[in-house]
């Protein structure tokens, strides 16, 4: 079931209900298009343990051959957290909302200067933040760090963890996020001023990066 639990879970979260009544619900922290872990509710009732589902539970565990002690498992049963169906909604809205942030955040680790990092790298990280608006390419941020191209870009790739075209869409999209919280300010005018070639082009990067359009970010969901 935990299996099954993960599997319904890649894209949104995710509820099962075992034999026992055990409700478990598995929310899905992404990077964008990368799943990077789960959060998990963990096993809660959503309704009152009584002597006779666990008289069931138990036939139903001697019928599978279980070896279990079933006072121990009686104890156990009788002492699950429950909550009511629209707490255990809540719980889920809560750690949906946590999850958001954890992707967030992990979004903007690469962007993070590391405390010992090669001086290229973070001269190169100064140029980017100040030059992303521009028509960057590898060869151009190499040459102003005065290092050559193949060997800054396996260099910072080791560095930061991710290429060099994927961070600076991050970046551009980080700056994008700023500015869609303006209303006033066109989706197609943002991604022009933070240096993409297109919208298309724009919408592609966001997603990625995000995991959803601009213009759903902007509505709040996040």
């Amino acid at each position: 079931m935990q299996q099954q639990l993960e599997r319904g879970a890649r894209l949104q979260p995710k509820t099962i209900k075992c034999f026992a009544g055990l409700c478990e619900t598995a929310i899905p922290v992404r990077s964008g298009e990368k799943l990077i872990a789960f959060l998990e509710t963990g096993h809660v009732l959503t309704e009152q343990p009584t002597q006779q589902k666990f008289n069931s539970i138990a036939r139903e565990l001697l019928k599978w051959g279980t070896n279990i002690d079933l006072t121990q498992a009686e104890e156990a049963y009788f002492n699950s957290r429950v909550l009511s169906r629209g707490q255990y909604e809540s719980l889920i809205r809560l750690v949906s909302i946590f999850s958001s942030h954890l992707a967030s955040y992990s979004g903007q680790l690469a962007l993070t200067p590391l405390d010992a990092e090669p001086a290229s790298v973070a001269k190169a990280r100064e140029w980017i933040e100040k030059n992303y608006s521009e028509d960057l390419s590898l060869s151009t941020v190499a040459q102003a760090v005065n290092i050559s191209a193949k060997y800054f870009s396996e260099l910072f790739k080791q560095t930061t963890g991710i290429a060099f075209v994927e961070y600076i869409g991050r970046v551009r999209v980080e700056k994008a996020k700023h500015l869609l919280a303006d209303p006033g300010r066109r989706v197609s005018e943002i991604a022009f001023e933070i240096g993409f070639q297109s919208l298309s082009q724009f919408n592609r990067t966001f997603r990625r990066v995000t995991g959803i359009s601009p213009t759903r970010y902007r509505e709040g969901e996040r």
